[in-house]
This record gives structure tokens, C-alpha cells and sequence, in this order.
């Protein structure tokens, strides 16, 4: 009993039991709100006037939240309430179906029931997604930046299957339907050797693969002929890449933004509301502990680096701004190093050899230096951001950007040669698609060279583990930055070489699912965890910048070779002076107001009104964004407060209850 009577409780005092007078109680009320954090908060704020329209605009939000209506289509279970709360919201609907209209009522139903069908669809081609299962068991394994690197390979495999279905509609097809050459071209010859499949040449050459087996055709009206439907489908190819790049990048930076730079906010999320009740089998819970574990090791590493920033002192700061200086003198003299070696290795290809082992090493010596140079140099570009001393996230993202402008720039002084070299008089256009068939080939040569050496030295680790050779050499860690970069520069060299070698995207399917699997082999069967673990959030908008960098390369290269390939050579614009003249005649059979509208369309003062409204609406959006990052943070300063209002509450209710059991023991 006596236990019994010491817990405190917490229910409210009824007026009978209460010792505190009707007008001391309503006075105490009022000094206890006056303390309220938030009421001396809004007291600080109320010198500025800026300050006070916020409170009151804050005041507004938070009454028009407790008033909100519930009673709309909105499903139940994205409701943040109670689940009596959502009952009597339930029977409140239910209520109202039967008084409203039976228009409005089958309006409503019509409305869930397309909602319902949304829902299912998104669940079905979220189902047909391939290789769902093994990325959960990546991420459970090795953590989410391993499974962020393959759901971009996985990207860029469905972006390259819409590329191929756009090309072999309105390029591949229409040019085999009006193919009427008297030697078909898979008949072999007696030129044609196996190493046409490494150089590109030979049957190859002759075959749907490059630019040359193409010819110019009309299939019907005076408009349609092939080279139109080649022009509209290698313009299609780059739009649909565009729009399905920048959407991503959107989306992307917008979870970013909504997220934050603050990870503590997410800790308690994590440990009590992380986990899946719906898991049933123990190796699918095994995993989740792991992907949790990751995660959180993730936090305390940046709150590590936090605590050691903000220790730092003065002359800490002069003496590492003094190394990062030095150390980025050193990454722009390798840059300079490395591209002065891949001009003249581009040089010295030129040169013709009379053996077939020594003419295929110096066709093949532009891609070998730059796969030399661009798994060289961004090794060392993550060793020299370890001595920068940044944050795990910001060494991530600066050895991204280090590297892909290595990758790029290397692929730009390459396209730079192959624009400056003077044209040989037969078919240059194809003889450009050759060299970006070459660079796809040796990347997935490469590929395989690295799986080559890796699975030899996991075992020579797990068989003589006490050796002084193995302790030297490990097993090696998943660099998710550098494999990344590979799929930036190969997706790269695909747009770049697409409209001189049409079925690049076809072949790259096939390169994506030969790396995909792979990358998979050497992850779980050779790799180890990486000690370090990485945040993706950010450096997955940089991913699809760099892809969106890679795309605006390769339109800038595909303008310049066409103004520069001489016309009439060989091609579907052998009829044309030039590639952008394939739509004038359809333009000349339209009726005289829809020719000035085109004219107008592609005239310059269109394309200034046209840059001036985009202007207008970034300006727009841009305030937008500022309007709602400012009510993000003051919406958070609201649940800030109400937490503090809650811990002062019950801190003053304590001491209530203690006075009044002092009180009632005398």
C-alpha cells in the first residue's frame, strides 16, 4: 500500500481534490504559458518586424493543421493519425456517401478506384524490374552506396533498350525493308578475317552495326525516305536520354534538399521504426540488420568528422588550406600529364604496321592509354582526398568530380584528334563510329581483365593466408566512386558514337549485362566490405550530372562532325548537301501560314523569347524553392518548440504533484 501510494500520477486533478483555488489555478496557467519556451521564443522575436510576420504566419500554419480536413479521398494509411482517429475519419466517410449526390459519390469512387489502379500498375512494373531480390541481398551485404551503384547500371541498361527500340523502328527496319543490294552483306568475303570483330572492319563494316550500310531511299511520299526517319530517330535517341536524364537529376536533388544536411534527426527513426515486421524468412532479417547496421555507422562517422571539425584550431586550418592547395597543384599537373599522353598515343596509332599483331596493338593504342589512364589516375586521386582530411560524403563527391573530368576530358582530347585529322577521302563517318566501337570493346575487354585479376587474388588470400605476399595484397574493397565512372564514361562513348554506329545501344546491352553480372561475381565472391561507408544521397545527383555532362558532349561533337563530314560519300544523306536540309521538302509541301510558322520557330528571335521565358520561369521556381525552404525551417522550429513545451510541461507537472503530496503529508 505503501508503494502504492508513493507512484506518482499523472491524471489529471479532479477540482475536489484540488487545494489551488479557481483564481490561483487560472493565474498559474497563465505564468506557466508565459515560461513556455516557445512563448519566450516568440517574445525575442517580436523586436523585428520581419520576425513578427513569421510568427504570426507560423501561428496561422499551426491552427490551419489542427483544423485540417480529413474527410477528402486521401487514403487512410498516408494519414498521420491514430488508428481510432482514422476509424472515426472511416465511419465520418462512410456517412457522407450517403448524403451527397449520386453524381458526386460516383465521382469519388471513380476517383479511388483510379488511384487503386495507379497503385497496382506501379507495383507491377516495379515487379518486372530485373535483378530486384539480388540487390536487396547486395545491400544487405555490403550496404546502400554498393546497391546505388547497380541500380544505376540497371538504369542505364533500361535507357539503352528504349534507345535500341527507337532505333530499330525508325532506322534498322526501314533500311532492311528497302535493302535491294545484289551481295547481301552477312556473305563472307575473302578479306574478312575474325579480327574484324576487334577492328570493325571487314563484314562488320558492311554489316547494320555502322553508318555505311545505310543508303538513302523514298518509301512513298516525296517527305518519307530514310533519311528523314534516320535523322528523326537518332534526335529522338538524344531527347528521350535528355528528358529521362534531367527528370532523374530533378528528382533526385529534390529528395536531396528535402533531406538535409542533418543525419541526427534520422538516428531514432532509424533504431525504432527501421525495421520490416512483414519479414519471415531469417536470412531476408539478417540482411535488414545489416542494412541498418550500415546506416548507422554511416551517422557516427559524420558526426565523428563533425566533432573534429569543430575542434580544430586556427593554425590547424592555415596548415591544411596550405596541403590542399599543393595537393590540387598536384591533380592539375597529372590532368596535364595524362592528356599530353593520350594525344600523342592517338598520334602515334596512325601509323600502319605491316604484321596483323602489330596493326592490332596500335589500332588498339588510343583505348589502351586512356583505360590506363583512367584506372591509374583516379587511384590516386582517392589516396591524395584522403590527405585532404574532408568528410567521408565530400571525399566521395570530390574524387567523383576529379575523376569524371578525367574520364571526359581524356574522351574529349581523343574526339579532339580524331576532328583535327584530316579526312582520308572515303567513308569518315563510319571510320568515326569504328573508333567508338573500338573504345566500347576494349571497356568490356577491360572488364574482364579486372575479373581476371581479382578472383587469382582472392585465392591466393584464402589459400596461403599467412604469406607475406597475401597479407601485402588483401582482397580487394568495391570502390564505389571509380566503377561508377566506368558506366559515366562508357554511356558516354555510346551517345558519342551512336549516330555513326547505330546499334552502339544494342551492343551496350549487352555489355551492361555481361558487367552487371561480372561486377556481381567479383563483389561477393572476391570483394570485402569497404571500411569506410559512403552516404549516396547526394552522389547520386551527381551521378546523373555527370550523365547529363556526358550527353552535352556528345550533341556538341555530333554538330561539329556534321558540319565538318563532307555529304554525298556514303550514308543516308548521300542526296543532301547537308544532314539538317533532310526536312526541307516536307516543309515545302505544307500550306504557306504553317511554312512561315516553322520559319519563325527556327529563327532567332524565337529562340531568344524562348530563352527569355525560360528565364521566367527558373526565376519563378527559384522563389518557389526559397518560400518553401524558409517554411521548411520554420516548420521545424515549430516541432523543436513543441518538444520543449512537452519537456517543460511535464517538468512543471512533477513539481506540482510533489508539492501537493507535501502538502497532504502535513
Amino acid at each position: 500500500m505503501e508503494n502504492d501510494y508513493r507512484t506518482v500520477n499523472f491524471q489529471r486533478l479532479s477540482s475536489v481534490d484540488s487545494i489551488v483555488s479557481d483564481d490561483s489555478c487560472e493565474y498559474y496557467q497563465t505564468d506557466i504559458y508565459e515560461q513556455l519556451p516557445s512563448s519566450l521564443s516568440r517574445r525575442r522575436c517580436q523586436y523585428i518586424d520581419q520576425a513578427q510576420e513569421d510568427d504570426d504566419y507560423e501561428d496561422f500554419e499551426y491552427v490551419s493543421l489542427l483544423n485540417r480536413d480529413w474527410s477528402s479521398t486521401q487514403p487512410l494509411k498516408m494519414l498521420p493519425l491514430s488508428l481510432q482517429e482514422k476509424k472515426e475519419i472511416r465511419e465520418k466517410r462512410n456517412q457522407e456517401r450517403l448524403s451527397i449526390s449520386p453524381w458526386k459519390a460516383w465521382r469519388q469512387n471513380q476517383q479511388i478506384s483510379r488511384r487503386r489502379l495507379r497503385e497496382q500498375l506501379e507495383r507491377f512494373f516495379s515487379g518486372l524490374l530485373p535483378w530486384k531480390r539480388t540487390l536487396c541481398k547486395i545491400e544487405g551485404g555490403f550496404g546502400v552506396g554498393v546497391k546505388a551503384y547497380f541500380v544505376f547500371l540497371r538504369y542505364l541498361l533500361c535507357l539503352n533498350l528504349l534507345n535500341c527500340v527507337i532505333i530499330t523502328g525508325s532506322v534498322l527496319i526501314p533500311s532492311l525493308i528497302v535493302e535491294n543490294t545484289s551481295i547481301p552483306w552477312y556473305r563472307s568475303q575473302d578479306n574478312d578475317s575474325v579480327l574484324d570483330i576487334f577492328l570493325g572492319s571487314g563484314f562488320l563494316e558492311r554489316s547494320p552495326v555502322f553508318y555505311k550500310f545505310y543508303k538513302y531511299k523514298a518509301l512513298g511520299p516525296i517527305c518519307l525516305n530514310t533519311s528523314l526517319l534516320f535523322f528523326a530517330g537518332m534526335v529522338s535517341v538524344l531527347i528521350l536520354s535528355l528528358i529521362m536524364i534531367v527528370h532523374r537529376t530533378v528528382v533526385g536533388y529534390k529528395h536531396t534538399w528535402l533531406t538535409g544536411s542533418s543525419f541526427t534527426g534520422n538516428m531514432s527513426k532509424k533504431v525504432f521504426c527501421g525495421w520490416d515486421f512483414c519479414i519471415q524468412d531469417a536470412q531476408t532479417a539478417s540482411l535488414k540488420h545489416s542494412f541498418i547496421r550500415n546506416e548507422l555507422k554511416m551517422d557516427l562517422e559524420e558526426e565523428r568528422f563533425r566533432l573534429k571539425v569543430s575542434q580544430r584550431t586556427l593554425k590547424q586550418w592555415v596548415v591544411l588550406c596550405f596541403l590542399r592547395t599543393s595537393l590540387n597543384f598536384l591533380v592539375l599537373l597529372l590532368l596535364g600529364g595524362s592528356f599530353a599522353l593520350i594525344y600523342f598515343a592517338s598520334e602515334a596509332s596512325q601509323k600502319k604496321r605491316v604484321h596483323w599483331t602489330l596493326n592490332l596493338f596500335w589500332e588498339y593504342l588510343p583505348p589502351i592509354t586512356i583505360t590506363l589512364v583512367n584506372v591509374l589516375l583516379p587511384q590516386l586521386f582517392n589516396t591524395i582526398t584522403a590527405f585532404e582530411d574532408y568528410s567521408l560524403t565530400t571525399q566521395l563527391n570530390l574524387t567523383l568530380v576529379r575523376s569524371i573530368f578525367l574520364k571526359l576530358a581524356s574522351l574529349g582530347i581523343f574526339l579532339f584528334f580524331l576532328i583535327r585529322k584530316p579526312t582520308a577521302g572515303k567513308c569518315d563517318e563510319t571510320e568515326f563510329g569504328k573508333e567508338m566501337y573500338k573504345l566500347t570493346v576494349f571497356h568490356l575487354l577491360a572488364c574482364v581483365c579486372n575479373v581476371l585479376v581479382a578472383y587469382p587474388r582472392t585465392l591466393l588470400v584464402e589459400k596461403c593466408p599467412s604469406s607475406k605476399l597475401a597479407k601485402m595484397v588483401g582482397k580487394p574493397e568495391f570502390v564505389i566512386p571509380l566503377n561508377v565512372l566506368d558506366l559515366v564514361y562508357s554511356q558516354t562513348v555510346i551517345w558519342v558514337g551512336v549516330f555513326y554506329c547505330p546499334l552502339l545501344p544494342a551492343i551496350s546491352i549487352l555489355k551492361l549485362l555481361a558487367i552487371f553480372y561480372m561486377t556481381k561475381f567479383t563483389l561477393v565472391r572476391c570483394c570485402v566490405p569497404a571500411q569506410r561507408m559512403f552516404r549516396t544521397t547526394s552522389s547520386s545527383v551527381l551521378f546523373n550530372f555527370m550523365l547529363l555532362l556526358g550527353l552535352i558532349m556528345s550533341a556538341v561533337t555530333l554538330v561539329i562532325n556534321i558540319n565538318r563530314f563532307e555529304s554525298g560519300q556514303c550514308g543516308p544523306f548521300i542526296c543532301e548537301n547537308s544532314v539538317f536540309n533532310v526536312t526541307s521538302k516536307c516543309v515545302e509541301m505544307l500550306p504557306l501560314p504553317a511554312q512561315t510558322a516553322v520559319r519563325y520557330i527556327t529563327s532567332e528571335a524565337f529562340a531568344f523569347a524562348l530563352i527569355l521565358a525560360e528565364a521566367i520561369i527558373l526565376t519563378s521556381f527559384v522563389s518557389r524553392g526559397t518560400a518553401n525552404r524558409k517554411a521548411i525551417e520554420r516548420l521545424k522550429d515549430m516541432l523543436i518548440m513543441c518538444s520543449s513545451d512537452k519537456r517543460f510541461l511535464v517538468k512543471h507537472h512533477s513539481t506540482l504533484v510533489r508539492r501537493q503530496k507535501k502538502v497532504l503529508k502535513t
